[in-house]
């Protein structure tokens, strides 16, 4: 260990002739134990918060999207698409109409985002386990049946044991708007309700309506080779980067691949935008709280100007005198960095298994408890963060530090 740090690690412990000088140090320490706990919690809990909103998004968004670079829709019957399809790695292919209709129900009529799905659609995603009323089904062998956003059911005033039919209108594509009969420029097409799910995203469950892929063709005027993007579930065991890059080779510029990522790019950058003014917040609090650091070592520098003047007659140089008092102060922010790592994950860990602070009485709310997910990448960082402020609050005081008497 050298000269330095024994000696900072010395007068850290070491009873000082000042009493109010341990005070201080105590609270610097204190300081920067709460500040590093709360960055930890903090982080942890909106990590928890994101992962559950992931987790509702994967149960309904597929794998890999496929959708063209430029119009609405795309031709299935060609060279390039067909190709995927036949891809060993691609383990449900599965065509999509999406197109903005209105829905009627009774008196009530709402615009939504009419979804048209394949046959093997419950293969392609978990739809089954976000389904909060009745079955999914989209055919019956008889009628067209639909599955509908709990909110845009509830809009309606209707849920999934009603019988009555749901009327969609769409524009027809094709054709020119009669001014004499504006009405008969409307497709019509009548199902039945099957179920209601639930994403707990508004955009989701205030605004879709899943009905059979031939219905929504019928609707909004799509041949039986015309999608408006493909909805992909890889094999398992898939390296979803590389075949996405692998998709995107073999389909050229007229398409984009998206990944579940990228299908939610808004989300994901809202969230990340909310974590890093969190952690610059709580960052602001910590330098506050470093502050007491700087007070420690100008109390503790004065007190110590005979130990000063003794090192200087020993032969330590100004820059040595200079790294005692910066250990010092350093070591006072790594003991209270130390302390509420520790203490910030102990609480993350009891958040986890046990549920200690909870939301609502567990019925109100998706989930009875706060959600808490730690990634060790956010505690290096808070690592290195509370060591920089420490290391400033430290550096200030000394920068100008004489071993003149």
């Amino acid at each position: 260990m050298r000269f330095e740090l024994k000696i900072a690690w010395r007068y850290l412990f070491a009873k000082k002739s000042q009493n109010a000088i341990n005070i201080v140090s105590g609270v610097s320490a204190a300081g920067v134990c709460v500040a590093t706990a709360a960055l930890i919690c903090v982080l942890s809990v909106m990590n928890g918060f994101n992962r559950v909103i992931e987790r509702f998004f994967s149960e309904f968004d597929p794998e890999l999207l496929i959708r063209p670079a430029e119009g609405k829709f795309f031709s299935l019957d060609c060279e390039s698409m067909q190709a995927v399809q036949a891809m060993p790695e691609v383990a449900v292919f599965s065509p999509v109409v999406k197109e903005t209709a209105m829905v009627e129900y009774r008196d009530h009529q709402v615009p939504a985002r009419v979804m048209g799905v394949a046959d093997n659609y419950q293969q392609l995603t978990h739809i089954d386990s976000i389904i909060t009323d009745g079955s999914f089904l989209v055919w019956d062998g008889g009628f067209d049946r639909c599955v509908m956003g709990r909110g845009l059911a509830s809009t309606l005033g209707m849920n999934a044991h009603f019988v009555g039919g749901v009327h969609l209108y769409a524009p027809k594509r094709l054709e020119k708007v009669n001014l004499l009969r504006p009405d008969q420029a409307l497709n019509r097409e009548t199902t039945f309700i099957s179920a209601t799910f639930a994403v707990n995203q508004v955009d989701y469950d205030d605004h879709y309506c899943l009905v059979s892929l031939d219905c929504a063709r019928r609707l909004f005027c799509y041949s039986a080779e015309e999608a408006t993007e493909v909805q992909i579930r890889l094999a398992e065991g898939a390296d979803i980067k590389r075949m996405k890059k692998l998709i995107r080779n073999q389909l050229g510029d007229s398409f984009e691949v998206l990944d579940r990522y990228e299908q939610q790019a808004d989300f994901f950058r809202i969230a990340l935008v909310e974590k890093l003014l969190c952690t610059l917040l709580l960052a602001f609090i910590l330098m506050i709280a470093s502050f007491n650091i700087i007070g420690s070592l100008s109390m503790l520098m004065l007190e110590k100007q005979a130990d000063i003047s003794v090192f200087r007659n020993l032969g330590a140089d100004r820059q040595q005198v200079r790294r005692i008092f910066l250990f010092e102060g350093w070591m006072i922010s790594a003991i209270g960095a130390l302390i509420g790592l520790v203490l910030g994950l102990g609480i993350c860990f009891l958040q986890q298994e046990y549920g200690l602070l909870r939301l609502g009485n567990g019925y109100e709310y998706v989930l009875s408890a706060y959600p808490v997910a730690v990634e060790w990448l956010d505690v290096l960082v808070i690592t290195a963060i509370v060591l920089l402020m420490g290391f400033l609050a430290a550096w200030y005081p000394t920068r100008n530090i004489t071993t003149e008497q």
